[in-house]
């Protein structure tokens, strides 16, 4: 027996494959060995960005004696929560349930069918805080297998059926999905503001991505002041704290703290990629330049230090540099002027503030910028330097994994960004990424959910990915004029239809596929979390590919059916679905279809100013449906404005235009 990682396509499985621990991946065979050994099994989840995960696998993975127990007395299975959300589900949901919390790295007791009777998360090498230490935990609950069987299977048993009963779909809402409650999601999600610090809640604070997207949409319908004042003081709170990289753009996965000083430092591919929207979206509202900036430094980030040789882009950058936390990214007021010199340095240390006592740890600082320099130039240079400097610092690692949900979501917000920007540089890698991904994530006419280095892993699609995925290619189609990208975002439409939505209960969706591995529970889960859930991802790409081709009636009933049953997300739990709101919010405004035959300048004001989920397509007549019976007008080219079957008649000029936008 040995350890059996080293060929895994997941780099956070290769992380671990020189530990004494006998892992290997979750397979069949796995299971079954457990069985023929009768002994349980030690399910570890975790993925290569996590803190934590580092500091468990040091503690005790990578130690000859805790490795001997674990060995001997379990079948040692180690899951990368990103290329198997699934199973990451299925085992948080079972953490959650039985400790009250959950989290990774995540540490799961099986039988040998999969059944989990004991579940938890970091549990250190030497007992403190009233935690176990790992060790001894393994010890108790081998006894407990050895002499206590019954309870064992009690336990288990429970667990399942819980699991099993709360992946049950949801009921259709008793709200219709109008602007009457949309107005109310709005106005309840904006009571819960936290006004001091921006952002919703207290510590540990994440970026609300998905909530401030639909947020936009609903002003850009509604017109309400405070509703847009939410979300600029969210973004503009978030682009001056610390979990904003100053130097180089992008974001931490989030804020320890509820002010957004300290990051933790992991970057991830999804929140950029989903902040990116967000930042291009609002600087298209405001017209303010330095929320365009932000905008521009997050893909200036996705492309420099998150692109891979194959066109896409990998999963995370580490929270750790050299087993450390933040090294690369701190700095103490000494730091800035051994950089910059005596001026420049302390000038530096005021803007950014960094002050002796650090606002990290041993008197480090995270690099702020609680208000704008009084030379931009001045501070233009300073970052700059800092930058390069900063180069030469050791870097953190990066999981080079291609994740296609999240590519898609950099597909999309580079796709949109690089529309209303005029930025045909990001329109080019949005295309070859989305190009990369259907060459070699589809397989046999599947979605798989990963590769590395361009070789395909096993696991399946999983329904964010289908859904997220169509949207990418549709943004695509709007951004290029190409309709080339319709067909594959139909076909993987179809396989959405097909064998992720429950046949039983209209308008839900389960997050794997009817023919995918059968496990205790099958995963189902519409609520946003980090990410908007799959359920709401693949209403957004039913919703604009019903509006992209002649006959997408059915597209659009499966869509409202999904809506339908959000009502009840939105109207108890809108802080929890963000993603629904702006799926919602476009579906109550038609959505907007935009035809602009001929191009041109009415082609740019429609791709800068049509609110957010409208469908703006350019061209020349037959090159699309929308098309069909729209011609130049006088020779002149004219933009064509629907509203679901209502069209407005075509205008030819600019003012025209805007105006036929801007009505609610």
């Amino acid at each position: 027996m040995a350890n059996r990682l080293r060929h895994s396509t997941s780099p956070y499985l290769q992380q671990h494959a020189d530990n004494p621990v006998h892992w290997q991946e979750w397979t069949d065979a796995a299971l079954a060995e457990a069985r023929e050994r009768d002994v349980p099994i030690l399910l570890s989840i975790g993925y290569a960005a996590c803190h934590w995960c580092h500091v468990m696998a040091h503690e005790s993975f990578e130690d000859e004696a805790t490795a001997a127990v674990m060995n001997e007395n379990f079948v040692c299975i180690k899951v990368d929560r990103e290329e198997r959300p699934d199973l990451d589900a299925v085992y948080m949901n079972a953490t959650v349930a039985t400790t009250g919390h959950g989290g990774w790295p995540m540490t799961c007791f099986l039988t040998a069918d999969g059944a989990p009777f004991y579940c938890g998360t970091y549990y250190p090498n030497v007992a403190r805080g009233g935690m176990p230490s790992f060790t001894e935990l393994l010890q108790a609950v081998t006894h407990t297998w050895r002499t206590r069987r019954d309870d064992v299977a009690g336990a288990a048993g429970a667990i399942v059926a819980e699991l099993q009963r709360s992946s049950s779909g949801l009921p259709e809402g008793a709200r219709p999905v109008d602007a009457a409650l949309l107005d109310v999601v709005a106005g309840t999600v904006a009571a819960d503001e936290d006004r001091t610090h921006g952002g919703f809640g207290g510590a540990p604070k994440f970026p609300p991505s998905a909530l401030l997207e639909g947020l936009l949409r609903s002003y850009e319908r509604s017109g309400t002041a405070e509703t847009l004042a939410v979300v600029e003081r969210t973004a503009d709170a978030m682009a001056r704290g610390g979990i904003h990289d100053r130097l180089a753009g992008g974001f931490a996965r989030y804020s320890v703290d509820a002010a957004w000083v300290v990051p933790h430092f992991e970057k991830m591919l999804y929140d950029n990629a989903l902040l990116l929207r967000v930042y291009a979206h609002l600087a298209r509202i405001t017209g303010r330049d330095a929320t365009r900036r932000v905008a521009e430094g997050i893909a200036g980030f996705l492309l420099r230090d998150l692109g891979t040789a194959e066109g896409c882009f990998a999963s995370a950058l580490d929270a750790d540099t050299a087993g450390v936390e933040g090294l690369t990214y701190v700095w103490t007021p000494a730091q800035l002027i051994e950089v910059l010199g005596p001026d420049d340095g302390a000038w530096a240390a005021r803007l950014y503030e960094v002050t002796e006592a650090g606002t990290f740890e041993d008197g480090m600082s995270v690099l702020q910028l609680p208000s704008d320099p009084d030379d931009a130039e001045r501070a233009e240079r300073v970052r700059a330097r800092l930058f390069e400097a900063r180069q030469s610092r050791p870097q953190p690692g990066r999981d080079d994994k291609v994740v296609t949900a999240w590519n898609a979501f950099a597909v999309t917000a580079l796709a949109e960004a690089g529309a209303a920007f005029g930025r045909a540089d990001w329109i080019d890698a949005a295309a070859t990424c989305a190009r990369r991904l259907l060459e070699t994530h589809l397989v046999d006419g599947r979605l798989r959910r990963a590769s590395l280095g361009g070789v395909v892993g096993a696991p399946v699609g999983v329904l964010e990915d289908h859904g997220a995925l169509v949207t990418a290619l549709l943004a695509l189609y709007q951004a290029t004029g190409d309709p080339s990208w319709i067909a594959p975002a139909r076909d993987l439409a179809d396989i959405a239809l097909a064998h992720f939505a429950d046949p039983e209960q209209r308008g839900s969706w389960f997050d794997t596929a009817d023919d995918a591995e059968t496990l205790v529970a099958r995963p189902r889960d519409p609520i946003d979390g980090a990410t908007p859930s799959g359920a709401a991802l693949v209403t957004e790409a039913l919703l604009t590919l019903s509006a992209a081709v002649e006959d997408g009636g059915r597209y659009r009933e499966a869509a409202d059916a999904a809506l339908a049953t959000a009502a009840l997300l939105l109207e108890r739990a809108p802080r929890s679905a963000g993603h629904w709101l702006t799926v919602a919010e476009a579906a109550v405004r038609g959505p907007i279809q935009v035809a602009v035959v001929g191009g041109g300048e009415l082609l740019d004001v429609a791709r800068r100013t049509a609110p957010g989920g409208s469908l703006v397509v350019g061209g020349e007549p037959e090159s699309s449906p929308l098309f069909a019976g729209r011609f130049l007008v006088d020779g002149a080219p004219a933009a064509y404005v629907c509203r679901g079957f209502v069209c407005d008649r075509p205008v030819i000029s600019v003012s025209d235009l805007r105006a036929a936008l801007a009505v609610g």
